[in-house]
């Protein structure tokens, strides 16, 4: 795999999240060591995400990990808390902000499972009995 095949997959993946209602400024710096080395950046600014084959300068956090751990990470397939428990990646900078990326992965999730412009299905609740006072 190459870094551009690498950062076009994860770029694909990451760009479904839902990152509207996250008020604050988020930079995460990726570094990516072995097979399709690279640097890429994620940030979330006023409400929109970018991806970006670029280092960032004034990032909160770096991240330092191989193309398999970044993938498994990126699919849901491994938690990002478990892969740096692990050994499998590296964390430098601000770990409260760290944390808040596992947020920004589930969302890209929901929007896989329920993609935007999806109908929702109309489902009617039938009301609960009144229960009788004794």
């Amino acid at each position: 795999m190459t870094y551009a095949d690498m950062f076009s997959k994860v770029k694909s993946e990451l760009m479904g999240a839902d990152v509207h209602n996250i008020p604050e400024h988020l930079a995460y710096q990726f570094n990516i060591t072995g097979e399709a080395a690279g640097i890429f950046y994620v940030e979330v600014k006023e409400g929109s995400l970018y991806v970006e084959p670029y280092e960032y300068f004034d990032r909160d956090v770096i991240f330092t990990c191989n193309v398999e751990t970044l993938e498994k990470i990126a699919s849901g397939s491994v938690d990002p808390v478990e892969a740096f428990t692990k050994g499998q990646l590296q964390v430098e900078g601000s770990f409260e902000k760290a944390l808040k990326l596992k947020d920004i992965l589930l969302t890209c999730k929901k929007e896989a499972t329920n993609p935007k412009g999806a109908k929702q299905a109309n489902v009617k609740r039938q009301p609960e009995p009144k229960k009788k006072r004794k």
